[in-house]
Order: C-alpha cells, then sequence, then structure tokens
C-alpha cells in the first residue's frame, strides 16, 4: 500500500530512522507553538497517543494553528525533531486530507464539533 504519511505513533513502530525522508501528520498539538525570529516556528505533531517535536523555517499556511490537521514532510535528525521543509495545513477535519482524518480516526480521535478522544494512556480530552 502506499503511505502518504506517518502519524507520531508510527514513528518507533515502523523504525523510521533519522535522515529518513517521509511525510508526518496528525494535528498541531496545543500549545506547542514557539514562533523564532524571522520565519522560524517549532510545534509539535500528535496523533493523541504520541508527540513529535516540528522545527520549521518559511512562510505557514494561512490555515495553520493549533489543533488543525497538518501534513509536513521532511526528515527526523539524530536528537528525533522532525526537520519540516514544507508543512499543509488544513482547517478543520471538513477540508482536512482524507487520509489525516482516516489516520486520527483509526487512532481514536473523533473529529468535528463536540467530538472527544482518549488522548494519553489515563486521560481523557474533550
Amino acid at each position: 500500500t502506499i503511505v502518504f504519511f506517518y502519524a507520531p505513533s508510527d514513528i518507533a513502530e515502523k523504525h523510521i530512522g533519522p535522515d529518513k525522508r517521509f511525510r508526518l501528520g496528525g494535528l498541531v498539538e496545543n500549545g506547542s507553538v514557539k514562533r523564532g525570529a524571522g520565519t522560524k516556528i517549532q510545534f509539535a505533531v500528535t496523533d493523541t497517543l504520541k508527540s513529535i517535536p516540528v522545527s520549521y523555517e518559511g512562510i505557514l499556511p494561512d490555515l495553520f494553528r493549533e489543533g488543525q490537521g497538518v501534513v509536513a514532510e521532511g526528515k527526523l535528525n539524530a536528537a528525533g525533531v522532525f526537520q519540516a521543509d514544507s508543512v499543509l495545513a488544513k482547517h478543520d477535519e471538513n477540508y482536512m486530507p482524507p487520509e489525516v482524518a482516516s489516520a486520527l480516526k483509526a487512532k481514536g480521535v473523533q473529529l468535528g464539533d463536540g467530538a472527544s478522544h482518549p488522548g494519553k494512556p489515563g486521560e481523557t480530552k474533550k
């Protein structure tokens, strides 16, 4: 099968090592966006089970924001930070790439108004 992206919890399962190019997809983790000088930004991508820190330098899509779907393309560095060279963001599950919505739903994330999901073990989110 063709894999359009890997969710954060897939990274360890698939043994994706440093310097292998791939697409990382999930949600921009709430509270994770840190803007640096110029167009540098750091944030985390989560599938509610695991998170991967992301570093990016460039112009972000207008729809990029916390809690929304994102697909980033790049490589993991030796420290486990995903070095993105492109970022695609979508406004909600209605406009999210179908593969992102499907993968998140498969991980137990309910999308849409009033959605809740299991989050990390022992944690309930709404």
